[in-house]
């Protein structure tokens, strides 16, 4: 269960990263336009000028579809079972998201949008800055760095 995290990787991932992949969600669904347009860090006033195609609604649609799904697993899973391999599997499962999401947001922004912070907008906070954040936190609860006598090696289940 959930309370079987440490406190700080317990309060993110069953608190925090929730929030903010239902606030993924409600970005498209309030207005899909500025959503899709802000993937990429834009203006505002660029965002707003963007007219989505019915196929880039759907797509801003379905992909706040998934965050909101990503967040009920998130709640589901962390706060309802024993099990920690399962626990563990599924923050492994985000790890490597976290890679994809990056790294897809990066491609988008190339090199010279990427490593340019000043310029990105929230949403480009989120895709990048959020996404690192969680990342690290998941590599430093993998490490074994929350644990009060390190990492446990073969940790068995208890409950199936």
């Amino acid at each position: 269960m959930a309370s079987s995290l440490p406190t700080l990787p317990r309060i993110v991932f069953t608190i925090i990263e929730p929030i903010s992949l239902v606030a993924g969600f409600l970005g498209p669904l309030v207005s899909p336009q500025f959503f899709a347009a802000s993937q990429l860090a834009t203006t505002k006033a660029a965002a707003e000028a963007h007219e989505l195609t019915a196929t880039e609604h759907i797509l801003a649609l379905q992909l706040g579809n998934a965050y909101l799904l990503l967040g009920f697993l998130g709640v589901f899973i962390l706060n309802t079972t024993l099990d920690l391999p399962t626990v563990r599997a599924y923050l492994a499962a985000l790890w490597l998201g976290d890679i994809g999401h990056v790294l897809i947001t990066a491609w988008g922004l190339g090199l010279k949008g990427t490593f340019n912070i000043f310029g990105w907008n929230a949403v480009t906070w989120g895709n990048i800055g959020f996404t690192v954040m969680l990342f690290a936190l998941r590599s430093l609860y993998f490490l074994g760095v929350f644990d009060k006598n390190g990492a446990k090696k073969g940790s068995k289940s208890k409950q199936t």
